[in-house]
């Protein structure tokens, strides 16, 4: 389960001063299912997630993540959670292979088991074909394949995306929104990030609309549309956006 508790972020700027990019989001999801934060670009999405993912530590409040609190158990939440990001950030010179087994070993998966699970994950994402090729060789859509096998590869319960279809091509954008429909009907806790309401429509069972660091609006799509009376995911989006400015 992902339960975030007032979760807030402060960053400060030499120019602006302090700058709040989180202010008091609290939200719910549970296994097998996918809650969607959708915001425009600079809303927030990214902050939260990271503090989830401990990447950021929140300046004040906190949240449960897999069972575990981000601030107090950082390590306990890093090893129940798979992060997946546009940025594949992989290490050309090491294969497709390698850069697996080097995560897998970071998150401490002994010699057999690390094998078997790599097998798994290749074989499921169809990558055997360029599992000895080099990263920086591979395709924008291989790429990203090795970057699923990679947060996968110690089968954690809670999955995190941040904005993943960003900027990939048509049929890799629908591997990855396959891929999360499956986290979800494996029983995983998942939560996605994005601007693109078709997806949001596609995949998520609660929406929690988040602008200028705060979440405005939560509920299911039908839930909206009644709450708002919009015909559309968009016009919810536009109508919560515009009332709050």
């Amino acid at each position: 389960m992902i339960e975030a508790r007032k979760l807030c972020k402060e960053f400060q700027d030499k120019k602006r001063g302090k700058i709040r990019a989180v202010e008091q989001v609290s939200f719910r999801c549970q296994p097998g299912q996918i809650y969607g934060l959708l915001g425009a670009n600079g809303a927030g999405k990214t902050t939260t997630l990271r503090m989830l993912a401990t990447i950021l530590e929140p300046t004040d409040g906190t949240a449960l993540v897999g069972g575990y609190d981000v601030v107090k158990e950082p390590e306990k939440v890093r090893a129940n959670v798979g992060f997946l990001s546009t940025a594949t950030a992989l290490y050309g010179r090491l294969t497709a292979q390698e850069m697996v087994e080097y995560f897998g070993r970071l998150y401490g998966l002994d010699n057999r088991t690390l094998k078997r699970r790599i097998n798994e994950v290749f074989g499921r994402l169809g990558m055997d074909e360029f599992r000895d090729r080099r990263c920086d060789k591979l395709s924008t859509g291989m790429k990203q394949k090795v970057s699923i096998a990679r947060t996968l590869v110690h089968d954690p319960p809670v999955m995190i995306f941040d904005e993943p279809t960003l900027g990939l091509d048509v049929m890799t954008a629908r591997t990855i929104v396959d891929f999360i429909r499956e986290c979800r009907q494996q029983g995983k806790t998942v939560i996605f990030s994005t601007h693109v309401m078709s997806e949001v429509e596609k995949l998520c069972d609660t929406i929690g609309i988040i602008h200028n660091g705060k979440l405005l609006a939560e509920g299911t799509l039908e839930e909206l549309r009644q709450r708002y009376q919009q015909p559309d995911l968009e016009e919810v989006f536009v109508h919560v956006v515009e009332a709050a400015a």
